[in-house]
Formats: C-alpha cells, structure tokens, sequence
C-alpha cells in the first residue's frame, strides 16, 4: 500500500557485478507501480541509478538489461563441475578472467602496468582504463533526460585531496558521465575523475550506502517511503575457510555503514520529535527563545519507513563476487532483486504497514 503523501526514495549501494539485483529489484519495483521520485547510488549503484532516471519509464528496464547484458558478455555457460564446489570454482575462474582482461564495455587492463607509466598520468594511477564504461554510459543514458526528467539523482564520491564525501545531486548540478564514473572510481584498480579542477574517487571509500545523505536532504518531507537495495550483508556466518574470511570481511566492511547510518537516521526521528513535543509543552513566552527555535528548525516531523532488499550470499559465493561478471552469475543476482521486491510487496506487514508512530520503522521481510 502506498501512505498518503509518499516520496518513493531508491537507495542503491555499491558492489560491482552485485548490482545486477538493483536492476532486478528496480524491475519488480517498476512493475508494481512503485516507480522512485529519487534515486541515490554509490559506484555501481550511481550508474544503475543514472540509467533509470536517465530513460524513459518504458525504457529504463530494457536499458538497464543492456548495460546488464554488455557487461556479462565474456563469460558465458555454466559450472563444468557439479556441486557447490563446482559452481565456486566456476566463479573464481570468472573472476580470474576479469582480472586478467577486463569487463567489455567497463574496463580494460592497462598496458604496460602503471608502475611504467608517467607520474601523475591516469595510466600511472590505476590498473584499468575505464574509457569503455565512459562510452557505455554515454550510449544509454540520456544525461538531458536525466538532469531536467524531475527525477532526482544523487551520487557520491570522495574528493582525494580533503578526504571529503561530496554528493552530486541534480536539485544543485548538472550530471554528466564524468559524475557517475567518480562514484565508482575505487582506487587502484580505476583512476580517479577529475570534476571542476579536482578528483575524485569511489565513494564507498568512506560510505557505500547514501541512506544518510537522502534522510538528512528529505528530513522536512511529510513521508518518506526508502527502498534501501543492499549488496553486502551485514549479517553471516563464521567462516570455515580463508575465501570465506576474505568474502566476510568484505561484506562487514561495506555494509557497517549502512547499519550505522539505519541506528543514526532512527536515533536522530526519536530525539526529533521528542524535541518538537517539548517545544509545544513550553509557555508562549519560551516558545520563542532562540535554543526552542533552533530545536525546531532542525527537528523532522517526517514518517520514515525503510524497506531492506539485501543480497544474501549464496553457499558457493567468494571473496570474488563483486567482480565475477559471467552472465550466470548476473542473471541469477537479477532474478533474485527482482524476487525479493515481489515477495516484500506481497508480504503482510508490508501491506498492512500503517504511518510509523515514532517517526521511522524499517522492514526486512526476506530474512530467511
């Protein structure tokens, strides 16, 4: 059911090869008639994002298959071996290709290596050229389309020099390709991206999730309904082998923020309304004191309702699978997005949800 007065916000997370669920998850979304009014993304969910708000309604699923389907192009087939075994020694053979040859339309490797090239040049910063990915999004992305449809599009990314986060945000930019390659710029495998005479590199670097950002932008709407589509768990299990370690220390690494910023976003509602309850209580005389004003203006009478859609780890996952693109692979993390919304959508709390009483819930109605 959708509340009154809504704004549909789609949080998109990076994860390389991983976001082939965003997609899919947008898909079911799409279906259902939850289309996003904003859409934020870091790295491969700032390029999944500038693909759906830079395409007509009718036309962004089938862009984002093509993006989807380019970039799984060089692995066809399937595990020759049976077994979870099979299918994880399937993955690491994958991946150890991308790593060798790059991704068609994405990135090649560079040669020679950078360690031979100039001081301060691109190819002396990265082991990749990711002037196929230029040229991919220039091909399917609409940037007029994108900055000007009334779709917003936010995309993060960490300036080298400061260390700082910065959002570009088309409510205050206007987007270019250049803004989406910086978010997923992660160093050294790309180079960074220089915007407006400074670089920039992925902003998973310091926040993989830009839950925060559109909370703390949109604290002043009446609704807020969030799609947050996480590629890294924050729960697992404990690791029995050293691929496990190395996958679970990813998925802790990348997806801790977006925990943080869930508890943070959740904290900040409660002492916000808390803070406007006791403005009311005061005399008419306080009521005005420049401490009770303050209280106001940075308080959020905004009803938050976060629906988590988490790409949980398969038996035969690896440390690999955010860069292991074979189209098996992006297929099945496709079909899975696309699942979990229908099943979340379907579900009854879900549907019987009602306006959340202290200020945000959050829902996870795939959790085995």
């Amino acid at each position: 059911m959708n509340l009154e007065n809504e704004k549909r916000i789609l949080v998109l997370q990076g994860g390389g090869a991983l976001g082939a669920y965003q997609a899919g998850a947008y898909e079911g979304l799409a279906a259902a008639g939850q289309e996003p009014d904003w859409v934020a993304g870091i790295s491969i969910g700032a390029v999944n994002a500038a693909l759906i708000a830079g395409n007509k309604p009718e036309n962004r699923v089938k862009r984002l298959r093509s993006f989807w389907e380019k970039v799984s192009s060089g692995l066809q087939g399937s595990s020759f071996l049976p077994g979870n075994h099979g299918r994880t020694l399937f993955h690491e053979t994958s991946s150890w290709l991308t790593t060798l040859f790059g991704i068609p339309g994405f990135f090649t490797p560079r040669f020679p290596p950078p360690i031979f090239a100039m001081s301060a040049t691109a190819a002396a910063l990265s082991y990749y050229d990711t002037a196929p990915l230029r040229a991919t999004l220039t091909e399917l992305i609409d940037f007029d389309l994108l900055n000007h449809d009334g779709m917003r599009v936010s995309v993060g990314a960490v300036n080298v020099e400061s260390g700082n986060f910065r959002y570009f945000d088309t409510l205050k930019d206007k987007l270019n390709p250049d803004h989406i390659m910086a978010s997923g710029a992660l160093p050294p495998g790309f180079p960074p991206v220089v915007i407006d005479g400074q670089s920039y590199w992925d902003g998973g670097l310091v926040s993989n999730t830009p839950l925060q950002y559109v909370i703390d932008e949109a604290q002043h709407e009446r609704n807020l309904c969030i799609f947050q589509v996480d590629l890294f768990p924050a729960r697992g299990a404990v690791p029995k082998t050293i691929l496990e370690a190395a996958e679970r220390e990813k998925e802790i690494r990348y997806s801790s923020r977006t925990r943080f910023n869930t508890t943070t976003a959740r904290n900040f509602q409660r002492l916000s309304k808390a803070a406007r309850r006791l403005v009311t209580k005061l005399p008419e005389s306080l009521r005005d004191d420049p401490d009770a004003r303050i209280l106001l203006e940075n308080s959020c009478d905004a009803a938050v309702t976060v629906m988590h859609l988490i790409n949980r780890p398969t038996e035969y996952d690896s440390q690999s699978k955010d860069y292991e693109f074979s189209r098996l692979s992006v297929e099945e993390h496709w079909d899975a997005g696309r699942k979990d919304v229908e099943d979340s959508l379907a579900h009854p709390d879900w549907r019987n949800r009602k306006r959340p009483h202290d200020g945000m819930t959050t829902f996870d109605l795939t959790r085995k």
